[in-house]
């Protein structure tokens, strides 16, 4: 418990691992308890391996929004380069988010390689969520048969709604038993593509951009950790602390879309 507030408390303030354990000597002193302090060595080695509570399912059949972005690695400050004329090219990782549209509640957080496709990662991002899924909402990265397939075989009834690529064309069995693809492509055919937005709900995909935006502006757009353990660790607690500042209703962090 205590290793899991201090890296809370690291996520919230944006703290190297050394000022974290200043910080936690501090409210402590400040409470007048006298109780052991993790050391920074000891908060690095046990944030590889902790275990975070995966956020609660609600009651609620879920609208899921999902997306991407990418997390700069931090490397070294400003002042290295400086001092030693180096610039070193900083790599990045992407994070791939589902929310939930009504509430914007993160229920699904999963850290991979850049080079990772969005639609690759859809039967993991699905395996984190609790509950009935009634809607499954992407761009067009997530233009695929696998795509279908994934939600198909976890959420049955759900709805894809996913915008065909320009060049798309309907299946073999679009006449006589047309997948929910064929229905988009013929909504897109009587309607046009910003008609079929506004009927299939498409629109409201915009919110997980509102959701990601909440992530860098609380949480930042970096990642201060360097293995892989360590990052998912500090993506898993960052996505509850963004919940749970949801939760309390805090004005300056909740989304605006």
């Amino acid at each position: 418990m205590a290793i899991a507030t201090a890296l809370t408390l690291r996520a919230v303030f944006r703290l190297p691992l050394r000022q974290t354990e200043g910080l936690i000597g501090s409210i402590l002193q400040l409470l007048g308890l006298d109780l052991p302090v993790p050391d920074h060595s000891t908060l690095s080695r046990r944030a590889e391996t902790l275990e975070v509570l995966r956020p609660k399912a609600g009651s609620e059949p879920v609208h899921l929004l999902v997306d991407s972005t990418g997390l700069k690695l931090c490397g070294p400050g400003e002042w290295l380069v400086e001092k030693h004329g180096s610039k070193r090219r900083r790599g990045w990782r992407k994070l791939h988010l589902a929310t939930d549209a009504d509430t914007g509640r993160i229920v699904a957080a999963l850290l991979t390689d850049k080079d990772a496709d969005d639609g690759s990662q859809v039967g993991a991002l699905l395996e984190q969520v609790e509950g009935p899924v009634v809607s499954f909402s992407g761009d067009g990265a997530y233009d695929r048969d696998d795509v279908y397939a994934e939600v198909t075989a976890r959420h049955p009834d759900a709805a894809v709604i996913v915008p065909p690529r320009a060049n798309a064309v309907p299946s073999e069995v679009a006449e006589t038993a047309p997948t929910q693809r064929d229905r988009h492509l013929q909504c897109i055919a009587e309607r046009g593509r910003m008609g079929w937005q506004k009927t299939s709900g498409y629109n409201d995909r915009a919110l997980i951009e509102a959701d990601i935006s909440r992530w860098k502006r609380v949480i930042g757009d970096g990642l201060r950790s360097q293995t892989d353990g360590r990052q998912a660790t500090e993506v898993a607690i960052a996505a509850n602390v963004l919940n749970r500042m949801l939760e309390l209703g805090c004005p300056d962090y909740v989304r605006v879309a």
